[in-house]
């Protein structure tokens, strides 16, 4: 699931435009990429010359991103990766396609079903036959490629982007922790979930809900 499995040859960015925001001023650049089973889209968030550039690859949340959900920390880590990449002056965000870890929107409500009657977050994907992570990162890594990044810090928790990105030959200089605290109890239940089952590295501190 971590390394990618084909490349995708002759990746272009389908259109650009500057794009001034709340955190600072970004080149928005939009990549589409046929892979076999669909397009599959992502966006590119780029400040500064990219020189060892403060990366995050952030999966879509429409619910949490758009909607404000307490059941995730998603926004919350989104803004953390906009805040910190603006202030380092050279960075990128990668905004792909993925929601729901790469089970589609209708299955993340299935889940949130399944959630509601007590199961966790992995427990819900199982119980409906998907994986706890569908997602694997050839987009992101040709779009790292594509700018000419063989070498970054990485806003991540998750250890299976950091293969991934080892696998395509970019060198993760450093992780850094993109970890806000909790917003509510669902969130945290969702962090120690993440923590206990998928690895993801999180201080046990980290759920602590918002005082």
């Amino acid at each position: 699931m971590a390394a990618p499995e084909t490349a995708i040859t002759g990746i272009q960015p389908a259109a650009e435009a500057d794009f001034p925001t709340r955190w600072g001023h970004f080149r928005l650049y939009g990549f589409e990429a046929d892979l076999g089973s669909g397009v599959e889209t992502a966006l590119a968030l780029r400040i500064g010359p990219l020189d060892t550039p403060l990366v995050r690859i952030h999966s879509q949340c429409l619910t949490g991103d758009v909607f404000h959900s307490l059941r995730c920390d998603c926004r919350d880590q989104l803004e953390l990766a906009l805040e910190a990449i603006a202030a380092s002056g050279n960075g990128l965000l990668i905004y792909e396609d993925k929601e729901g870890r790469g089970i589609g929107l209708i299955n993340k409500l299935r889940a949130y079903q399944l959630q509601d009657r007590g199961a966790d977050t992995v427990e819900a994907n199982e119980r409906l036959g998907l994986p706890k992570d569908a997602r694997d990162y050839r987009l992101p890594v040709e779009i790292l490629h594509w700018f000419g990044i063989g070498r970054l810090k990485l806003l991540s928790n998750n250890p299976e982007k950091i293969q991934a990105l080892a696998a395509a030959g970019i060198e993760v200089a450093e992780r850094i922790a993109c970890q806000p605290p909790a917003a509510s109890s669902h969130a945290e239940r969702y962090l120690r979930t993440k923590r206990e089952k998928m690895g993801h590295l999180l201080e046990e501190n980290s759920d602590k809900a918002r005082r």
